[in-house]
């Protein structure tokens, strides 16, 4: 499986992605929003676009199927809720449907509501997994709720199918939040030696070759897989007075998520 990843560049600083059958060259393009980048990679490497997987139906995901479309004649697929939102799409994915590209790749679709209730993300089917996550998960960071998602649907996304990922499971995440992202995990744990190193290494990282991390690296520096943490309880605990004394990891999680929302 070859991963080309595609900086936009734009203001949302979003990453498209193209994923390939080595053998064939068939490739699936995934939130190809900025086109022109995607489609001039496909042609300057041989590929051949034959699909576009949507994560979600936000507009800075979907914006650029129709030119691919036209470009390509690929079939687009999203999850199956989403036809309403996103159009002409072809086939609706549900959780552990396989998507094959070419003769060699498989993705395993996981329905991953939070950011919006109509969110997928892709596991490949590979010895060193990755996996495509669109705005559920980010480097350092969790989707926002603000536009169709819930943080309760986020937090049961988190703790019962992110992380029973495999730690070596490398990240690839719809945007570059990673500096913004880990500040917020250092605001809330001081003492994260990790985060703080790491935003030190990617503050002002090449965005055509960012950081690629895992998911073992996210459990180090991402506070919302951090919620048994006593640093991070105890600093929500002065923040929101009315959070108990021994707060459930969901309770954790939603004030961080609401904490974020206006950090």
């Amino acid at each position: 499986m070859i991963v080309e990843q595609i900086w936009t560049g734009n203001a949302y600083r979003n990453f498209n992605y193209l994923i390939v059958c080595p053998e064939t060259g068939d490739a699936l393009a995934v939130d190809p929003l900025d086109h022109e980048k995607c489609l001039a990679k496909a042609k300057e490497k041989g590929w051949t676009i034959t699909q576009i997987l949507n994560t979600h139906e936000h507009g800075d995901h979907i914006g650029g199927n129709a030119d691919v479309v036209s470009a390509t004649g690929a079939k687009i697929i999203a999850h199956k809720n989403a036809a309403a939102k996103i159009p002409d799409m072809a086939r609706g994915l549900d959780a552990g449907d396989v998507i094959k590209i070419g003769n060699t790749v498989e993705l395993e679709s996981l329905d991953t509501p939070g950011h919006t209730m109509s969110h997928v993300c892709l596991i490949s089917r590979t010895d060193q997994p990755a996996l495509f996550c669109g705005d559920t998960l980010f480097n350092a960071g969790a989707g926002n709720c603000h536009n169709g998602g819930h943080p309760n649907e986020l937090y049961h996304t988190f703790s019962t199918q992110l992380s029973k990922l495999s730690d070596n499971t490398l990240i690839y995440p719809g945007h570059d939040y990673i500096a913004g992202n880990l500040g917020f995990t250092l605001d809330r744990e001081p003492d994260n030696a990790r985060a703080k190193a790491l935003l030190d290494d990617v503050q002002d990282q090449d965005t055509d070759h960012a950081l690629v991390s895992t998911l073992g690296l996210e459990k180090e520096i991402n506070t919302f897989f951090r919620l048994q943490n006593p640093t991070v309880i105890a600093r929500l605990q002065e923040k929101f007075t009315d959070m108990p004394e021994n707060p459930d990891a969901k309770t954790v999680f939603v004030k961080l998520r609401q904490l974020r929302n206006d950090w």
